[in-house]
């Protein structure tokens, strides 16, 4: 039997998922009718999550954050039995897993960080990222349960909160890029371009294909050979600043982009590539 904490989104998907495969699944909640909701799936719904993880061979959590996964864990602690596994797939900071593994080693339980680069429909359909670190002898036993739940598993290596760090590492670029299509279309709007057509310049322009020679430039510092010089990106850098002030829009990645590259100007790395913006992440 297999636990499950967090009906969100994800977690509830999940559960759709596990119900298909024809796994016994106990269900809790914060709002109970949210876990109540799965019992229409086959799962079984608790308000006690101790009661709901009382005989599971794993507990899995989808929580909010490393408060939430603590407060919950503790509550549910008394039903949870000593060689049980707890597989969390929330997004949480490296030192709480690391913590968490401590405490719940010290209880005979093992602790395992799996988060994922998935969304509800990936969850219900088991497509998709799941993340995963720590010591072979902790992660090999899991592999045949977790690879059913996700298209793809990613082994990270033996350190126990390297899933972790690199889930905030694949968020903070999935928050970058957002806020950059938000400041192109607020850009748009200023340009007096609307938003369906300047969405559709993705339709013939796509700057995913430069991304693996723009990291490895900058992973490389190797900025002395440009393709953009830094001095030309901040000239269009003003020029879109400027578009966006003159037409009452106001951008939010933009502005920061442009006070990096002025600094690193002024550091006299105006005629290096462009990426040389990264210089201090990566020297």
């Amino acid at each position: 039997m297999i636990a499950f904490f967090g009906m969100g989104l994800l977690g509830s998907n999940f559960v759709r998922a596990l119900r298909r495969r024809g796994e016994d699944v106990h269900v809790w909640n914060r709002s109970h009718d949210k876990a109540a909701a799965l019992e229409a799936e086959g799962a079984r719904a608790f308000r006690d999550p101790a009661e709901a993880a009382r005989g599971a061979a794993r507990v899995h959590v989808t929580l909010t954050d490393d408060a939430a996964v603590d407060a919950v864990l503790e509550q549910a602690r008394a039903g949870i039995a000593p060689g049980t596994v707890i597989v969390d797939h929330s997004t949480t900071s490296t030192e709480g897993v690391l913590a968490r593994i401590a405490r719940w080693r010290d209880r005979g339980i093992t602790f395992v960080h799996a988060p994922v680069f998935m969304g509800p429909q990936n969850a219900r359909d088991s497509t998709g990222f799941m993340l995963l670190s720590g010591p072979p002898g902790v992660i090999d036993p899991l592999r045949p349960v977790l690879a059913p739940m996700t298209g793809k598993l990613v082994d990270l290596g033996e350190r126990p909160e390297a899933a972790a760090a690199f889930k905030l590492l694949g968020n903070l670029f999935l928050i970058v890029m957002t806020a950059g299509m938000a400041d192109m279309l607020a850009l748009a709007k200023a340009l007096h371009v609307p938003t369906a057509q300047a969405a559709a310049l993705f339709d013939s322009f796509n700057p995913g294909v430069t991304i693996p020679s723009r990291i490895k430039r900058m992973a490389e510092a190797s900025f002395s050979d440009p393709s953009w010089a830094l001095t030309m990106a901040r000239k269009d850098t003003r020029l879109m600043l400027e578009a966006a002030a003159a037409g009452g829009v106001e951008l939010a990645a933009l502005p920061g982009i442009a006070k990096r590259m002025d600094a690193a100007i002024a550091e006299g790395h105006g005629a290096e590539d462009w990426t040389v913006i990264a210089k201090d992440a990566v020297t």
